[in-house]
């Protein structure tokens, strides 16, 4: 992951907007399964999170596959919906499905998954997810994402990205049991032979700092980047040889609690 120019747009404490994509057919199983990051042949009556990668095993976008009968239901970002069904329309060459984009609308609140709804596969923090049209709760979801270190696409989550630095196995969205799928032999490489050395983490911040803003360690070397902030806390994305004692970003001060 490289830093990001700390010009990025900030986040803030609403829900990102979210579209659904309807993916029907007899092959829809068997057509998901051979391209994204977690095994979607378990879909039942939860939610899985997953993403789809490059070739070379970088981030391209995350979702959540619902079961909805017959069909399955891709919730995912507003702002990678329209790229994510045209690859997904790519790929399907002879596979017996069919993709559309929906009206469905997200809704999300905090606690056990209510009646029709899902619980959030990430985190149990995380609540839930529905697609019923029912109202959202009022909830300050950066600031359970950062007391969770949960990254989110176009903040934390960027095209160069690898799924094991974002935490995707801890947050239930990679699965090495399930057979090949693009990008798969790059993740699994990390995940046997490899120590992680960069990743996100949670850190400790006094004032603030522009998303993306470096990190910078007292003997002047850039040790990541930092993200969303709220409550004293952040995600960042740290190089964890240098992320040692206090950090700078900009006129912050930053400490890593790792």
């Amino acid at each position: 992951m490289n830093t990001l120019s700390p010009n990025a747009p900030s986040s803030n404490t609403e829900p990102q907007a979210r579209n659904v994509i309807a993916l029907s057919g007899p092959d829809r199983i068997k057509f998901l399964q051979g391209l994204v990051s977690n095994d979607v042949s378990k879909l039942d009556d939860t939610a899985v999170y997953a993403a789809l990668l490059t070739p070379q095993g970088k981030f391209m976008v995350d979702f959540f596959v619902i079961p909805h009968g017959e069909t399955m239901l891709i919730d995912v970002a507003a702002s990678e919906a329209a790229a994510l069904l045209k690859r997904l329309t790519m790929y399907k060459m002879r596979s017996n499905v069919t993709l559309d984009m929906t009206g469905l609308t997200v809704s999300r609140g905090l606690g056990e998954a209510p009646e029709g709804a899902f619980a959030d596969p990430r985190d149990a923090a995380l609540g839930w997810r529905a697609y019923d049209g029912r109202a959202s709760e009022d909830v300050d979801w950066d600031a359970l994402r950062v007391l969770h270190c949960v990254p989110e696409t176009g903040i934390e989550l960027t095209p160069d990205t690898y799924l094991l630095e974002a935490g995707f196995e801890r947050l239930n969205g990679v699965d090495f049991r399930k057979g090949c799928y693009v990008g798969q032999e790059i993740t699994a490489r990390m995940k046997h032979k490899t120590e992680l050395r960069k990743g996100l983490s949670t850190v400790s911040i006094t004032g603030t700092a522009p998303i993306g803003t470096p990190l910078i360690t007292q003997d002047g070397k850039e040790a990541g980047a930092l993200f969303t902030q709220s409550g004293g806390k952040a995600i960042a994305y740290l190089r964890f040889d240098r992320a040692r004692g206090s950090m700078t970003a900009g006129d912050a001060q930053v400490t890593w609690d790792g």
